[in-house]
């Protein structure tokens, strides 16, 4: 069920991202866009491979590529907010659903992990 969660947030969360590269890019803001896009939505993606892992460690290893991946949105968008190229608003809405993906994959990483000890 957890796994189902993190799917739908996180796909949720790459098309927030897509639609904000949308608008950087229509401000002609390139360099923290395409940073953002790839992080953004590298997420979702390795969300989305986990389900499909070669076995335990690779499960994991998907999921805590996905976590970096958060973590390093997070920087972008607190760079985005500080540099004005997106509003209180919208910081606090994406940077609320990046945290929330960060501690589903936290908890996701550590029951996957305590699985593989049993």
């Amino acid at each position: 069920m957890k796994e189902n969660k993190l799917w739908e947030l996180s796909m949720a969360f790459s098309v927030d991202i897509v639609n904000l590269v949308k608008i950087l890019k229509s401000k002609h803001e390139s360099i923290i866009s395409n940073q953002i896009g790839r992080s953004g939505t590298s997420i979702g993606a390795n969300i989305h491979e986990a389900q499909y892992a070669q076995g335990k460690k690779d499960f994991i290893s998907k999921l805590e590529i996905a976590l970096k991946e958060a973590s390093e949105t997070g920087y972008w968008l607190e760079l985005l907010y500080q540099t004005n190229y997106i509003d209180e608003n919208t910081f606090k809405h994406l940077s609320s659903e990046c945290a929330s993906l960060r501690v589903l994959l936290i908890a996701s990483c550590k029951t996957a992990k305590g699985n593989l000890e049993r």
